[in-house]
């Protein structure tokens, strides 16, 4: 695990190894966070790569050795989380100018967790959604996220609840972050 993973723009055919990055992820990181129902339930709801990121040119993975070891973007449409739902519009793109860019899918293999991987793709995420002249970045952080969104430098707005399709509420945090 020496060399340091490449962080490129995640294309069509890293959708299956995104998919199981996710899924590991979570069953890794969330019992820290969450009892065994929640955790089950983020595992199979919030694990769906949303291709949408993929083909906007917004989501990044980081590779090494021909794994996906952590992923995470940004979208310019009006979608807060995966497995928030079809919501009329949500895709629907954003106004730079008086909407903030929203962070979206950020995930760390456990054994890459605090190693900052999730902080380059959050400095990839600013960069990219500065130059496409958004002024802020706003996310739902679940709770094994909040401390990396804190150290980078998100602001928590307030807590909310991740409600997923078969009825469990993931505790989460609304946050934010300025670009200008």
């Amino acid at each position: 695990m020496g060399e340091t993973p490449v962080l490129r723009a995640a294309v069509r055919s890293d959708v299956p190894r995104i998919g199981a990055l996710m899924r590991r992820s979570v069953l890794e990181l969330f019992p820290h966070f969450h009892d065994e129902r929640e955790t089950a339930s983020a595992a199979e709801h919030l694990t769906v790569p949303d291709v949408v990121l993929i083909d906007d040119g917004t989501y990044y993975v980081h590779e090494h050795a021909g794994e996906v070891v952590a992923c995470g973007g940004w979208s310019r449409r009006d979608k807060l989380y995966t497995g928030s739902g079809a919501r009329p519009g949500e895709d629907r793109l954003l106004d730079p100018a008086t909407e903030p860019a929203r962070v979206r899918a950020m995930f760390v293999r456990g054994d890459r967790a605090r190693r900052g991987l999730g902080r380059a793709l959050l400095g990839e995420c600013e960069r990219a959604a500065r130059a496409a002249g958004f002024r802020s970045l706003v996310l739902v952080a679940t709770l094994p996220g909040v401390p990396l969104y804190r150290a980078f430098g998100f602001r928590e707005v307030a807590p909310v609840p991740v409600p997923l399709p078969d009825g469990t509420v993931l505790a989460g945090v609304s946050m934010e972050y300025p670009l200008t």
